[in-house]
């Protein structure tokens, strides 16, 4: 799906239809899953239960990985669903390598997924790889909601800047080039919903870039808070919800607390897309 249009200009036809940017994290924990299912089958009923209001899903790949090689295969099986059901596929690799090894991560990827995120730290060559695949959406570490962020993306250059808003401009000059008729760049950059602050400081230098925002619900972000991610437009943020869709009922009814937390967050969303 990746080589079928602009991921900016899907992104926003998907949110038009939808009429909320609700991404769902899925991030399939054995400890967490409702007994007796399995990482394919508890997937792809969060996808069934989600499809109706979401515009796409988040697969957090080291879930998989930890798997072996039934992993990867559940992780494909879990991506192609996903895109069957009409969804948008954001794999959450955080991949950054050299440019070599980035070719074959962005190989890897790109046909089952969307977009994937990718760690900038090893500069510009190693992400053009997955720049230059057509259609694929790419989203760059930027401001993380983990407490050890500030040990780096906290650090005040000479300027004064902190690291995160220096690499917020690099990510803004490589998708300068990859805008779309929606007027978004398929490159994005994530940015930590336990933020605000810092949220609405990365709206306001990449105006053209989509904004992934994970940590609402179970790690304490809030909806109502990330109006300034939406000043762009309903699709210049996606706000991504784990734990507190997929688990909302470990019991038997788990499928329909999804289904119902799905609906909540995007009755928040589509208030805040009106306003921003």
């Amino acid at each position: 799906m990746s080589d079928a249009g602009h991921f900016g200009d899907r992104l926003a036809a998907a949110v038009e239809r939808k009429g909320a940017s609700v991404c769902v994290g899925l991030d399939p924990d054995p400890a967490l899953m409702p007994k007796g299912l399995g990482v394919v089958e508890f997937c792809r009923g969060i996808v069934d239960a989600v499809a109706g209001v979401a515009v796409a899903v988040k697969p957090q790949t080291a879930f998989f990985e930890a798997l072996g090689a039934t992993g990867w295969a559940a992780l494909i099986e879990v991506c192609d669903y996903a895109r069957e059901a009409g969804l948008l596929v954001i794999a959450d690799a955080k991949r950054g390598d050299v440019p070599s090894t980035a070719r074959a991560y962005a190989a890897a990827f790109a046909p089952h997924a969307d977009a994937v995120t990718v760690n900038p730290y090893l500069g510009h060559d190693s992400l053009e790889p997955f720049f230059a695949r057509d259609g694929l959406g790419v989203f760059v570490v930027l401001r993380t909601s983990n407490p050890g962020s500030v040990d780096v993306q906290d650090l005040p250059l000479a300027d004064g800047q902190p690291v995160w808003q220096h690499v917020a401009g690099l990510v803004d000059r490589w998708g300068a080039d990859l805008v779309g008729e929606s007027g978004l760049s398929s490159v994005g950059a994530v940015v930590g919903a336990t933020f605000p602050q810092e949220v609405a400081e990365a709206r306001r230098l990449l105006p053209r870039s989509v904004l992934l925002l994970p940590g609402v619900g179970a790690q304490g972000g809030r909806a109502e808070e990330l109006a300034a991610a939406f000043s762009v437009g309903p699709a210049g943020a996606l706000v991504s919800a784990s734990r507190s869709v997929l688990y909302a009922d470990p019991g038997a009814g788990w499928q329909e607390a999804a289904a119902a937390e799905a609906e909540r967050l995007a009755h928040e969303l589509r208030s805040l897309a009106l306003a921003g």
